[in-house]
């Protein structure tokens, strides 16, 4: 099945294999081709697994949390919060940017993909991984969340000393899902227009990120984006 069938790194097929086999998981399936009928759905079927495809499992380090992939047309392609380039980057990603540049000092880029960052070990996760075009949230309770909701127990189950950074409300509640004795949580308000003066602004969770795995002795995220 055409972008719905898990053609996913082999890494993180071997840890969701008892997901992928579970009969939600064919539920879900069988809602996409259904919705593939009727609707454009973003992102495009190679990229729906594309976050999981850029970071594998062993390679994860910083896990960024994101709700709902872009509804726009071109703008989702499989990491929360990121567009192609040629893409205008939306407002909650130009607000992150404008966080670096306060926090690190790093300028604010021209374009909003990033997959540098994902190639580094920051798994940019959507809660839910598909979407109808221009219909926010049209794809949430099918099933995903449950996926992706297992994606968080496996990271915090099977690795140790990650950093996730949640933000927003509906970021903060995935916080059950996670070991804190083994793990790092930073939580600030989301970056949209409607919060971010709200505290994600001065969060500093970029340095803060650095900072951790400094201390660890371990290379530090170039939050640069070229």
């Amino acid at each position: 099945m055409s972008g719905v069938n898990p053609h996913i790194e082999t890494s993180w097929k071997s840890v969701l294999n008892d997901e992928f086999n579970a009969p939600y998981f064919s539920e879900l399936k069988e809602f996409l081709i259904e919705e593939k009928k009727r609707y454009i759905i973003y992102p495009p079927g190679k990229l729906i697994f594309n976050a999981f495809n850029l970071t594998p499992f062993d390679s994860v380090r910083v896990v960024i949390l994101g709700q709902d992939p872009y509804h726009g047309a071109g703008q989702a392609h499989g990491l929360c919060f990121s567009v192609p380039k040629g893409i205008a980057p939306p407002p909650s990603l130009v607000n992150i940017f404008k966080e670096i540049n306060d926090d690190i000092g790093i300028p604010v880029p021209a374009h909003g993909n990033l997959e540098k960052w994902a190639h580094q070990g920051v798994f940019l996760l959507n809660a839910t991984l598909t979407v109808r075009a221009n219909q926010p949230g049209s794809h949430q309770r099918k099933g995903w969340e449950r996926f992706t909701d297992a994606v968080i127990r496996e990271l915090s189950k099977q690795r140790v000393g990650l950093i996730f950074l949640l933000w927003g409300k509906f970021a903060h509640e995935k916080a059950s899902l996670i070991d804190e004795k083994k793990h790092y949580i930073l939580k600030a308000a989301h970056p949209s227009p409607y919060s971010a003066f709200n505290g994600f602004f001065g969060c500093r969770h970029f340095s803060k990120t650095n900072e951790i795995l400094r201390n660890h002795g371990l290379p530090e995220i170039d939050w640069r984006i070229e």
